[in-house]
């Protein structure tokens, strides 16, 4: 009965999330009460989390949605040829990126739950000619790739939002190559969260009641089997509109860990 319970409330969580994700994506942009507010700068945003004035020129100006938490394509050292998988595509933000950076060579996957996100990125991809990329339909804790096929996976405040998070990297170090790469943004947190704010949906959607205490999420990465796991930078998160009770108990971090 407890498993029925447990699997039930992750269902409800994930169908709250991508419900939330899909409308951001008819919307174009975050809108999110326990996030930012409505009117907040996407470009201002992107460059706060770590992307420059110089990335963002050089990719679809429609896939900045104000979403993430860091620019993982930044530390993920892409090369020309590489196979890169992001998990929680979005927009396509981070895929179009990292097919500048591995070239005609290369080819970039996203992955993305949400049905009006694919149809979105596919879209934006279409329409500047990027020929490099696919966008797939599915779930990061189930995902749509082969065996031993990845070079490098990256994510950017997407794994946070899982209700199987040791799932979700098990699935990871599947996809990867031997010797693959994975380079993470998220949110994790330093001390307890409020229990109100855990059982919201709506901070689940926001990134914030999903979030792992730190050491619990390097274990989990671990425990999927990863090693040379490193936190290569960390900084304080927060954003407009933040409940003041979260003040300096979430960090953003960027792990890289290798298969």
């Amino acid at each position: 009965m407890k498993k029925k319970k447990i699997r039930q409330k992750r269902d409800k969580t994930k169908d709250f999330v991508k419900e939330q994700y899909a409308q951001i994506a008819r919307e174009g942009t975050l809108c999110c009460p326990t996030c930012s507010p409505c009117d907040f700068d996407v470009v201002k945003q992107a460059m706060n989390i770590g992307y420059s004035e110089r990335e963002l020129k050089n990719i679809p100006e429609p896939a900045l949605m104000g979403l993430g938490c860091g620019n993982p394509t930044a530390l993920a050292e892409l090369r020309e040829g590489e196979t890169v998988l992001d998990l929680g595509s979005g927009g396509g933000i981070d895929v179009f990126l990292a097919a500048n950076r591995v070239g005609r060579a290369g080819h970039v996957i996203g992955i993305d739950m949400t049905d009006e996100m694919i149809k979105k990125a596919r879209e934006i991809a279409g329409r500047y000619g990027y020929h490099n990329v696919e966008f797939r339909l599915g779930e990061i804790e189930n995902l749509p790739v082969e065996d031993n096929s990845i070079d490098v996976l990256i994510s950017n405040c997407v794994i946070n939002l899982s209700p199987d998070k040791l799932k979700t990297f098990k699935e990871a170090f599947r996809v990867l190559k031997p010797g693959g790469r994975v380079l993470i943004s998220d949110l994790v947190t330093e001390g307890e969260l409020p229990d109100d704010i855990k059982r919201s949906f709506e901070a689940w959607a926001g990134c914030i009641a999903g979030a792992l205490q730190r050491e619990e999420y390097l274990s989990t990465i671990k425990k999927a089997g990863f090693k040379g796991i490193t936190v290569v930078s960390e900084k304080s998160f927060s954003e407009p509109g933040m409940d003041s009770r979260l003040s300096g108990k979430i960090v953003s971090i960027q792990v890289r860990a290798y298969k």
